[in-house]
């Protein structure tokens, strides 16, 4: 195989998807993970140019990491990691919910430090690794819904400094890619799906391909490691009281 690779985790769907079918239209060969989506990985992976499947539970931290490390194994030129898989269940700043709390910090957090850290350990490369964790605007723009998944994507962020201090080769990179309101998500209706996501300075929807594009520029540009790209239309500039899910479905985000 001569094409670079790229692991992207929850490329089934959604914005992973979107990330899978750009990374093989510019000629890499993109190894689609997926946790239960079998059907949708297989068909992604059938319609791509060069790719492969595998199976994980981001829940085990012990297997994200023998992923990473089986993969390292047998792909002669892998580059790139993109941490996309999360989970997105409701708790609230009044009540974290224990079992929502320990899901979200497992993987959406301690899974991705844990396959960072065994893809900088074991990946085989010249041209350099790269680790790309998808974070969220809400980084920049705190509001109380979502109280557990909020905090996971706080750990991710926090690590991504360390892990960029941690490595004295200028040719690996990690990075923070933090997208704001791009598909339906939650319990959306179509019709409050369209009013969220405008509600950010631009008055916008932002595109999965505009996440794609950052995530490409983050694979193969110069930016400085430790660096977070905010693609959101300008909505972490804002100060929103809540998530705009309920914005929408209120009426109060206007």
């Amino acid at each position: 195989m001569t094409r670079p690779a790229v692991l992207i985790t929850g490329a089934a769907k959604r914005i992973g998807a979107a990330l899978a079918r750009a990374f093989a239209e510019t000629g890499w060969h993109v190894v689609i993970h997926y946790g239960r989506s079998a059907e949708e990985a297989e068909a992604l992976a059938a319609s791509l140019s060069s790719a492969e499947t595998v199976q994980c539970d981001l829940a085990d931290g012990t297997a994200a990491v023998a992923m990473i490390e089986a993969l390292a194994e047998r792909l002669p030129d892998w580059r790139v990691l993109v941490n996309s898989a999360s989970v997105f269940e409701y708790d609230g700043v009044t009540g974290l919910d224990p079992a929502t709390y320990r899901r979200a910090m497992q993987v959406n957090a301690q899974s991705p430090a844990l396959m960072a850290q065994a893809f900088f350990r074991t990946a085989k490369t010249e041209a350099g690794r790269r680790v790309i964790q998808l974070t969220d605007q809400k980084l920049a723009n705190t509001n109380p819904d979502f109280f557990s998944y909020t905090m996971s994507k706080h750990a991710v962020d926090g690590a991504i400094g360390m892990l960029a201090k941690a490595h004295t080769d200028p040719r690996d990179r990690i990075y923070g890619l933090a997208p704001g309101a791009i598909l339906p998500s939650h319990d959306q209706r179509p019709e409050e799906t369209d009013i969220s996501h405008r509600l950010n300075l631009l008055q916008r929807k932002t595109g999965a391909d505009e996440i794609a594009d950052a995530a490409l520029f983050l694979a193969e540009g110069d930016l400085a490691s430790g660096e977070t790209l905010y693609i959101d239309s300008g909505q972490h500039l804002m100060n929103q009281p809540r998530d705009v899910i309920y914005l929408a479905r209120e009426g109060t985000g206007q």
